[in-house]
């Protein structure tokens, strides 16, 4: 069995190792950079440590694992365009490097090329790996839609938003250590029970997101602060902050959320203070600890010995831990 760390060092060295001899280069080139821009590369670790749990060599299923890798950063790619965000990672866009057209073109062959490398599977697993692929893709997509209507709405509730956040972030978690377990072979049972770790550690990955996003350092986070604040997104945080606030706090966040005129760094500033007094980080901090527990839960249930699970769960407890 491979360490968490031994798993994510071949990970990156296979990344690295890819060529793209296809032409026109000035297509791929936006690829290159953005898988070349680091990340956590949790999908495909957890691929691996899926797989490690039944079968020895991860390293057999190194191409279809860094798929969903490309498939992941595609969508951080046209999320960022959506977005208009400046920064990613620490380095600049592909539409501020390039342009929108570039990100647009290239994040489709991305797609494509995702598809390519997940495909790279033994012939009597691929129908079922592609039907997983498939169905996870259509999900995320749903999600983000979600995610963008609710920006246009004040109603959201606190379950549309987990549920929202299950398609955006969780299913692709899921799909990661159901797809190791079953090119391992694992019995379906097992494998089901692996893809409701993924779910439940993906509710949990997004709320820390959530939660960095107004109290981690920029530095450690690779992006601005606060942008889900200026972008008034319907966070766990803000829907709750808005449930739970007194009428002159909710006075005060109705004024922020409303406003279309306003100083970024003010306005940040005023909501996490709000955020702050209706203790709504304590809150957050809770929700992630109880979705991090159903996770181990649902894990002590697949029928693998425990010794076996030891790098799973050690790579799970740094994902509880993760400052960025």
């Amino acid at each position: 069995m491979k360490s968490s760390n031994e798993i994510l060092q071949q990970v990156n060295d296979f990344l690295a190792s890819l060529s793209y001899n296809r032409q026109p280069s000035s297509l791929y080139e936006p690829v290159q950079y953005v898988l070349s821009l680091g990340g956590k590369r949790i999908r495909p670790v957890l691929m691996l440590l899926g797989y490690n749990l039944w079968k020895e060599q991860p390293e057999d299923i190194l191409m279809p694992a860094v798929g969903l890798e490309t498939y992941h950063n595609y969508t951080l790619l046209h999320d960022d365009l959506m977005d208009n965000a400046d920064m990613r990672r620490g380095h600049e866009t592909v539409h501020r490097r390039w342009d929108a057209n570039k990100a647009i073109l290239s994040g489709d062959s991305m797609l494509v090329l995702a598809y390519q490398r997940v495909a790279q599977v033994p012939a009597d697993k691929l129908r079922e790996v592609l039907d997983l692929f498939t169905v996870t893709a259509l999900e995320i997509g749903e999600g983000q839609e979600y995610d963008m209507a609710f920006e246009q709405r004040t109603d959201v509730t606190e379950d549309e938003y987990i549920e929202m956040i299950r398609l955006k972030t969780s299913v692709l978690l899921a799909c990661a250590l159901k797809m190791g377990a079953l090119l391992a072979d694992a019995p379906q049972q097992d494998a089901e029970l692996m893809y409701q770790v993924g779910e439940q550690l993906g509710l949990a990955f997004q709320l820390q997101d959530d939660l960095l996003d107004v109290y981690g350092d920029p530095k450690v986070f690779g992006k601005a602060i606060g942008g889900d604040i200026t972008s008034n997104k319907k966070t766990y945080m803000l829907i709750n902050a808005c449930n739970r606030a007194n009428d002159s706090q909710r006075a005060e966040l109705k004024k922020w959320i409303t406003a279309t005129t306003f100083d970024r760094q003010e306005k940040v500033q005023a909501v996490t203070r709000l955020y702050d007094e209706i203790g709504i980080r304590q809150l957050c901090e809770d929700k992630i600890s109880y979705y991090f527990d159903l996770a181990r839960q649902t894990l002590d249930r697949v029928n693998v010995l425990e010794n076996r699970k030891q790098p799973l769960r050690q790579y799970m407890d740094e994902m509880l831990h993760r400052d960025k």
